[in-house]
């Protein structure tokens, strides 16, 4: 059924899945380098051969993920030939049968997926992305793999070097009593990837991202967030003519309320044009949802592209207004008030942020001179070392509103810009 030799795999794959015999089995490395088909042809090869008792699970940070990530590659004839066949799944299901066998689906978003594993018996486990599992959930999985000859399979890109999963599993690789192998692979190590594929892809990670992503280094995050901010390059003070605009919205009451006014320009960039921000504290004077929703809305019924005559139309209508997930009374009350496109903004903060650098390396991404709370923020805004310290990857949570409100217009918009960077290489 399963003929290796007719697989596009790289000697250090095969290696790789034959080796894959110890308790924990753990590939890690850049995106796209094969880790992820060799695990999981290890993992299929476990499951044709698995005995009668104990559960067979897959583990992803959520089901979405694991149909993503898991069940579609295995059933893409391109990569696993007639197997693919044999992976039956329904969308949205919790199991799925591989070669016959039923598999349990279990997505582990935070510490509270741990209690799913509570009183089961498992006798093999899959788990995509390591390190973005809780803590608890791994320990608890690995006590549940009490069957004799139980096996774990695990996939991760590399994550800060302070990680639990490099402090406590990886780095001591060497103790005999750990019953634990791993690879670590590079882009170099998946020959069937173009140059210019892999200059596309570089061109998706910056910094941090980068060394980690592409080079496949567990790196820690440090200092400045977007290094790669120049306000000689980054900063303009006119416009070109927009495509179409989106608003980012960071709610506050106490806090800064700010508001970013994203454009695609006719040139193929991203510009914020500009910002409205509120200080309730400094002002003494805090606003209401519905007075919130009507300063924004007078902004942009008011809003003029600078340099633009006096004669000129006033008004901008963006596509859609992402506002932060956590205000939704705000929310709530901007599409009562009918203003159109309220959308719940993309907050995964990490590749929201990621999105933003790789914007600004490539020169994607320009910031009118009129935002004046965006600019004093942006060169300031870094990483914070007490959640380094706990190998987390988390910004100082301090002033960092508008970098917020801009990160939610962007991340949330990646659709319709990512294919812009291709063109920056």
């Amino acid at each position: 059924m399963l003929d290796l030799n007719r697989l596009p795999l790289s000697r250090k794959q095969l290696l790789s899945i034959g080796q894959a015999t110890a308790r924990i089995n753990l590939w890690h490395g850049s995106v796209r380098s094969g880790k992820t088909v060799a695990s999981l042809l290890a993992f299929v090869i476990a499951v044709a051969t698995a005995g009668p008792s104990g559960l067979i699970i897959i583990v992803g940070r959520s089901l979405q993920t694991i149909e993503r990530n898991v069940l579609e590659p295995l059933q893409d004839r391109a990569l696993f030939g007639p197997l693919a066949r044999h992976i039956v799944h329904t969308r949205g299901a919790t199991t799925a049968t591989i070669l016959g066998r039923t598999v349990h689906l279990i997505g582990a978003a935070d510490a509270r997926a741990e209690g799913r594993l509570r009183g089961l018996t498992a006798q093999l486990a899959y788990v995509d992305e390591a390190t973005l599992m809780p803590e608890a959930m791994w320990t608890q999985l690995l006590a549940r793999l009490s069957v004799p000859g139980a096996r774990l399979y695990a996939t991760t890109n590399p994550d800060s070097p302070r990680h639990w999963l490099r402090t406590q599993y990886l780095d001591r690789l060497d103790e005999p009593d750990m019953d634990m192998r791993a690879w670590h692979f590079r882009l170099a190590d998946n020959p069937s990837l173009s140059a210019k594929y892999i200059a596309s892809l570089a061109a998706e990670y910056t910094g941090l991202w980068r060394r980690r992503m592409i080079d496949g280094l567990w790196v820690v995050a440090e200092g400045a967030i977007y290094a790669e901010w120049d306000e000689a390059r980054h900063v303009v003070d006119t416009l070109p003519e927009m495509r179409r605009h989106f608003v980012g919205i960071d709610y506050g009451t106490t806090n800064p309320f700010s508001a970013v006014l994203l454009g695609i320009g006719t040139d193929d960039r991203l510009y914020a044009c500009a910002e409205w921000r509120y200080d309730g504290r400094r002002t003494h004077r805090p606003m209401t949802d519905s007075q919130y929703s009507d300063a924004v809305r007078t902004w942009l019924a008011d809003y003029r592209p600078p340099g633009a005559p006096d004669t000129a139309p006033r008004g901008v209508a963006p596509v859609w207004t992402f506002v932060d997930p956590s205000a939704k009374s705000f929310s709530t009350q901007l599409w009562q008030d009918g203003h159109p496109g309220v959308a719940r903004a993309d907050n995964t903060v990490a590749d929201g942020i990621r999105s933003v650098a790789s914007l600004l390396a490539a020169d994607r991404l320009l910031v009118h001179s009129s935002c004046a709370g965006l600019l004093s923020e942006l060169p300031a805004y870094s990483w914070d070392p007490k959640a380094t310290a706990r190998g987390e990857d988390a910004p100082v949570k301090a002033d960092d509103h508008s970098c917020d409100a801009l990160r939610y217009a962007v991340h949330s918009t990646a659709h319709e810009w990512r294919h812009l960077l291709t063109r920056a290489t």
